[in-house]
This record gives structure tokens, sequence and C-alpha cells, in this order.
């Protein structure tokens, strides 16, 4: 292990009061919650049918409309909950919030189907057989809801780890036309829909909200920011045999809205990449002059970024993710990396003020990428950089190793990023050390890339 001592440093300006993840947080829980509210209010205004079965059905279908709307507004990249609640966990709530939309709509079809088939003693198969057939938008309905099964499948773990990304992102485009029939169905014959011009406005207002930001995070800003930017490739630089940087030049940059430690979703332009899309984290904060990115070879698709050449045209969508220094706490600060994970945060570093100290983990001290740039940064601001080299062991950073290094832990934000069983290992420590979880801050490593 080697360090680098530390020198004088100055106080950060103080932190706000109100931290913005939770700001972001309740927002979010507040949108489903007032909207389940207003359903309800509009579903008993609507009246009621005879049959309990057909209420909870109706009544469940309109809850799994709500969901759907609320799994899109998820995914829609709007910036302002991106920078405050990060990409990964949306992404994740997203991803639960489409099995409930499941789970709720498959309860919508059976307790339709069997509030229709109680008074008329047909079996459920041959109801559902005679509602498609007859009824307006019921087939829409099935072909929805099977598409949405289809996706579900793809998306649980067991399958999504046998996946290419492209596969399985090209699958999860359906859900759209999901979306779409769900919504012609539920005009067709949705009786609260049609129940009252309040109604009607509603679901309309709420399906081209959550459509709308899906249009704008994901279409209009970066196609804007794209065409303002005009970013190319400027400089390629082998870092070592697995590791190279990426010099990204454009215009007017230092209105492109980055932070240390944010990520972009990275398109070079050349004739056999150009429908590929990575996530990379800066290596650098953005200085307004230009970004840099430094991937490591982890396949075939990050193997030829060592041949792109200067003067690639670059379609970058981001910056995303709430790892960054706006989520600070304390006046100090503890950067943990593992690998390649050292990326944002040594961006981080070079952003940051108040005492730093960073630990960096890898197998061999040649696996330590940028460690000569991270050394004279840490000595130029004053900072304590560890490197510390091992085997990959969960102890290898345990409480006692981590207490011994940093005595003030539970003192300090602390800010980790690197492969998920490193990541899983730092924060269990830091709990048994009694940091609290608002000085917590991870960024999964499959995501920051």
């Amino acid at each position: 292990m080697t360090t680098v001592p530390s020198a004088p440093h100055r106080q950060p300006p103080p932190t706000p009061a109100l931290r913005p993840k939770a700001v972001a947080r309740t927002g979010l829980y507040a949108i489903p919650a007032v909207n389940a509210a207003v359903v309800a209010v509009l579903f008993v205004q609507a009246g009621f049918a005879s049959n309990a079965l057909i209420v909870l059905g109706r009544l469940t279908g309109l809850y799994g409309a709500l969901l759907m709307a609320f799994q899109l507004l998820l995914v829609a990249r709007l910036p302002w909950f991106d920078r405050r609640i990060g990409m990964d966990r949306l992404t994740s709530w997203h991803r639960w919030t489409g099995f409930c939309v499941l789970w709720t709509l498959l309860a919508h079809v059976v307790f339709i189907t069997f509030g229709y088939a109680q008074p008329s003693s047909t079996d459920p198969l041959n109801q559902i057989v005679d509602l498609a057939e007859t009824v307006e938008g019921v087939l829409r309905a099935v072909v929805a809801l099977a598409v949405l099964g289809v996706v579900g499948t793809f998306s649980a773990r067991a399958a999504r780890r046998r996946l290419a990304y492209e596969t399985w992102h090209f699958v999860h485009l359906y859900t759209y036309v999901a979306v779409v029939l769900a919504f012609t169905h539920q005009v067709a014959v949705g009786t609260t829909f049609t129940s009252s011009p309040a109604a009607t406005a509603y679901w309309y207002g709420l399906w081209g909200v959550a459509l709308g930001a899906v249009v704008v995070g994901r279409v209009v800003l970066p196609l804007r920011r794209n065409l303002r930017h005009r970013l190319r490739v400027g400089a390629v630089v082998h870092e070592n045999d697995d590791v190279v940087s990426l010099y990204i030049t454009g215009r007017d940059l230092d209105r492109l809205p980055a932070r240390a430690g944010q990520f972009f979703l990275w398109r070079f332009l050349t004739r056999d990449r150009w429908w590929q899309a990575n996530p990379f984290s800066l290596s650098m904060a953005p200085d307004g002059r230009g970004l840099r990115l430094t991937v490591k070879t982890a396949g075939d698709g990050t193997a030829a970024l060592r041949n792109i050449q200067p003067g690639t045209r670059v379609f970058a969508e981001g910056p995303y993710g709430a790892f960054t220094t706006l989520h600070r706490t304390r006046p100090d600060t503890l950067l943990i990396a593992g690998g390649v994970g050292i990326t944002p945060i040594r961006a981080l570093l070079e952003e940051l003020h108040g005492h730093v100290v960073l630990i960096y983990r890898v197998a061999t001290e040649q696996d330590a990428v940028l460690h000569d740039e991270l050394r004279d940064l840490a000595h130029a601001k004053g900072a304590e950089l560890h490197l510390v080299t091992g085997p990959a062991t969960p102890d290898r950073l345990g409480p006692r190793d981590l207490a011994a290094l940093v005595p003030d832990v539970a003192e300090r934000d602390v800010y980790v990023c690197g492969p998920p069983g490193m990541t899983s290992a730092v924060l269990r420590t830091l709990r048994e050390l009694g940091v609290p979880r608002p000085q917590i801050h991870a960024e999964r490593f499959s995501l920051a890339g």
C-alpha cells in the first residue's frame, strides 16, 4: 500500500440544509400518491357496477394505467430528477414498477373476466374470447398484456444476465407499443375515462405528461445538446494495454451542464458503432473546454474504442447521474474506488474542497489506472491517496482496515464506485462503522462504467 500525505486544507462553503435527494424523492413519491387519490375520486364519481368483481377489475385497471404512466416518468431521464436521485436508482424503481404494472393488469383481467362470466355461467376462457370479439378495445388490451408479459420475462434477472444489452433494449422498446394499445383500450371502454369532462381531461393530461416527458428527456434534449455542441474525438491516449482515454472536443462546452462524477451514453458515429450506446463516466472534471472518458477493455465493443480515430463525430446523451458534489453533507470526504471505477472518483477529486482521503483498491499496482495522475492531483490538493493492493477478498477493506486508514470516517461524506461485489462489501463496512446513510453515495460500476 502506498500513501500520499496530506497538506493543510481550506474549509468549503456550507452545504444546504435541505438535501436535494430527499426533496426529489419526496416529490417523486408525491406524484403517484396524489394521482392515486385523484383516480379514486373519479372512480367513485363514475358509479359502481353491481358486480363486486367487475368493480375490482375496473379499479385495478385504472391503477395499472396510472402505474404505467408513472413507469414512463421514471425513465424519461428528466435532468432535475436524474441529478438528484440518479439513473441507477430511477431505473431500479422503473423495473419494480414494471412488475407491479404486470401483476395489477393481470388482476384486472382476472377480475373482469370472472365478473362478466359469473352471471352468464360462461367459463373464463370463453368469456375472454367473447369480450375480445364483441367489445371494442378488449383485443388491443389482451395484446398489450401479452407484450408486457414478454417484456417482463426478458427483464427477469435470470434472463437479463443472458442477453446482450442491445437485445434486451430492443425487446424493451415494445413497452411503448403496449402503452399505446392500453391507452386506446382505456379510451374505448373505460367508464371512468368517459364519465365526465373532468375525468376525460385528467386521463388525457396524465398520459400527455408521461409521454411528453419521455419525448423531451430522451429525444428533444439529446438532439438539442448535440446540435449545439458538435462533439468530436479530439485525441486518443492509450493509458496501458487495456485502458484508453478519449478526449472529446466541441463548441460551447461551458454551457454543457455536466459535473464531475456524472456519465454520458456515448455513440461514436463510425460505420460499425453508430448504433451502440455505452455508459462511460467522465474521468476529468468538466472545464468548459473539453471532456474525457477513460475506458477499460471488457469486450469487443470497448476494445474497438482503442481504434477510434481523432475527428470522429460523437453523439452523447446526458449528462446523467447523482454521483456528484451536489449531495455533500460534510466538509471532508472519503473517496473509495475499485478498478476502473476510479474514473468518476478521479473527476470528483479534482472538484472537491475540504480534506479528501482517496482509497484506490486494485489487484496489483499495474492495474492502478491513472495512478501517476492521481498522485500528482492528490499532492496539489493536499489529499491523502492510499493504493490498496492484493487479492479481491471481502475483508480487504473491512471495518478494522478502513477505520485504521480513516479514523474519522463517520464524520465524512463517502463516495464509493467499483465492481458490484466490492461496492456491496464497502457499503456493509460503512454501515458497521456507523456512517450515517445520508453521507454515503454509491455509484454502481455496471452503470457508471
